[in-house]
């Protein structure tokens, strides 16, 4: 838990750094994305194939310890749908930052979707197994029963006699 803690506060420091860090020389050239799939799609035809790896694989790289982590700090985010909930949740809230309080910066649609893909990946490589070994599956209440052998009685075998 300790180790996922710090983990935690170095990402976030990282993910402070890339995104929140001004850029005066870009300020006049970034614009707004609300269209999904137009800066990929940008990256992917207009770039170069290096600027593209950059750009898209750093957005997925920087979503997967989001993935990894949350399983363990936050038991109740565990699960494909919740995973990425949370980080489409966090990531947009970041982007909205970012994109009206950081100089050279700009929300993007596409880097919330392409965090979320990365912290799904982080998920289901690694965030799993660890969310799962910190903190075991809990037992349900037809778990409880079923193993206590409050079972439903075998085809009337404990019925009491009839009078």
């Amino acid at each position: 838990m300790l180790a996922a803690f710090v983990g935690t506060v170095l990402f976030s420091l990282i993910l402070a750094r890339v995104t929140l860090e001004p850029s005066a020389a870009s300020a006049g050239v970034v614009h707004s994305n609300t269209d999904p799939g137009a800066s990929i799609r940008l990256y992917l035809e207009g770039g170069s194939v290096r600027e593209a790896a950059k750009q898209l694989g750093g957005n997925i790289l920087l979503g997967v310890p989001f993935g990894m982590l949350l399983p363990v700090l936050l038991p109740q985010a565990r699960g494909l749908v919740r995973v990425a909930a949370v980080t489409a949740v966090v990531m947009t809230l970041v982007e909205l930052i970012q994109g009206s309080l950081v100089t050279g910066r700009a929300f993007d649609v596409d880097d919330v979707i392409l965090n979320t893909a990365g912290a799904l990946l982080g998920y289901l490589v690694l965030g799993r197994r660890m969310g799962r070994a910190v903190h075991p599956r809990r037992r349900h209440w037809w778990h409880r029963l079923t193993r206590r052998g409050d079972r439903a009685p075998a085809h009337g075998s404990a019925l009491p006699p009839a009078r």
